[in-house]
């Protein structure tokens, strides 16, 4: 037991802080890594996170915080970067582009086009604070493509430490026309807090060592096999005997308008082909089609690390996985301790692709909390997803 709480304790509180001058330490209380809600709530009052709108109480998460759509869309002709010394506003002002509202009954996303909002949130970050944004869960299982644009970026879904400014959302439906309104949330944003000796540091994912000790001697983190290759590889689940009658979903490709701020309120066969699982337990992949999958796994994310969702290893096929990465502290918890929840997998492939039932699909990178969230995934407001098998958006009504 002695040696078990030793391992939850190393792994719960970050690095040695070493040398730290931040001026919010205290406040902060010397936490280091991923930041929980509360500090999320703390950044608001200090005004390092800022809003054009109050931000309101479903937009903390265990360990992001959503974003919200701002008043105006901009339909550009194709994606784009700043890049070093140029802000997003000026770019835009030198491109063709057609202005949408956003107010009231919002506007429709027609599918194909590439569309920059600005969001009612900004920034104003401490040098010892970055972020990194993801689609959230519902938006990437629509196959709503959106990324984190902010000035003088080089990469998407990067905020570097210390930065000021707006931010910007690119949203590109690829499967579905959608219509989004100014407070329409389609992507969250996660906060992490280094100290002195990590401002250079790029990588925070816990050790395939440290995974393994985890899993085995603190908390489960599969019902299975861990398999870990910088970090928990997954394999997907395509037999009546795992996930049942259906595999799996493949979106249509001629459907009407969803609404993203509508819950439960569509028929799964007006925009989806269910899958039936095969005798050879196989799934060929067609390319540019968009398919949802889910992990032979059962996960549970412990309470003091996130986990996020990466790009699959090209060597492992030549395939996207998962638009939407982010798993919060709690993620697959059941009152009996074992884990209780698969991965639902986003699959975009771009060539034609045998899947086999219990091929590695998909990869879990995990990283230390700054602190245990005020309250765990499931265990307040609304999670659509806690316990979920395979599973669609929270759009469509319960088959």
């Amino acid at each position: 037991m002695a040696s078990d709480q030793r391992l939850q304790t190393r792994l719960f509180d970050a690095t040695s802080p070493g040398e730290e001058t931040d001026a919010g330490s205290v406040e902060f209380r010397n936490k280091f890594g991923v930041m929980a809600s509360s500090h999320l709530r703390l950044m608001v009052r200090r005004g390092m996170i800022k809003a054009a709108q109050d931000i309101d109480e479903g937009q903390y998460q265990p360990a992001s915080l959503d974003l919200r759509l701002g008043a105006k869309a901009y339909r550009v002709r194709a994606s784009f970067l700043p890049g070093k010394d140029r802000t997003v506003d000026a770019l835009l002002a030198a491109l063709k582009y057609d202005e949408i509202s956003l107010d009231g009954e919002g506007a429709v996303l027609e599918r194909g086009c590439v569309y920059v909002v600005p969001l009612l949130e900004s920034l104003k970050l401490q040098d010892s604070i970055s972020a990194v944004a993801n689609p959230k869960s519902s938006t990437g299982r629509l196959d709503i493509f959106t990324r984190l644009i902010v000035d003088n970026a080089e990469i998407f879904d990067r905020v570097a430490n210390g930065y000021a400014g707006p931010l910007y959302a690119e949203v590109s439906p690829r499967s579905f026309s959608v219509r989004a309104r100014k407070g329409s949330r389609l992507n969250q944003i996660r906060f992490r807090r280094r100290h002195s000796q990590q401002l250079t540091q790029t990588n925070f994912a816990l050790s395939d060592k440290e995974l393994r000790e985890l899993h085995t001697h603190t908390s489960s983190l599969v019902d299975g096999q861990l398999n870990l290759r910088d970090g928990l590889i997954l394999r997907v689940a395509l037999s009546a005997e795992t996930v049942g009658e259906v595999v799996g979903y493949r979106a249509q490709k001629h459907t009407d308008v969803i609404d993203v701020d509508r819950v439960g309120y569509y028929r799964i066969e007006d925009y989806w082909d269910k899958l039936a699982p095969r005798a050879d337990k196989r799934l060929i992949l067609d390319p540019g089609d968009f398919y949802i999958l889910a992990s032979q796994e059962r996960l549970h994310i412990p309470p003091t690390i996130a986990a996020e969702m990466v790009a699959i290893d090209p060597a492992m096929g030549e395939f996207r996985v998962h638009y939407a990465g982010f798993f919060d502290p709690g993620f697959g918890y059941t009152t009996a301790g074992h884990p209780g929840s698969r991965a639902v997998m986003e699959v975009r492939s771009h060539v034609p692709f045998i899947l086999e039932d219990g091929q590695f699909i998909g990869r879990l990178v995990y990283e230390r909390m700054a602190e245990q969230p005020e309250a765990l995934y499931g265990q307040s407001g609304v999670s659509n997803y806690q316990g979920q098998d395979l599973k669609l958006s929270k759009h469509f009504a319960a088959p």
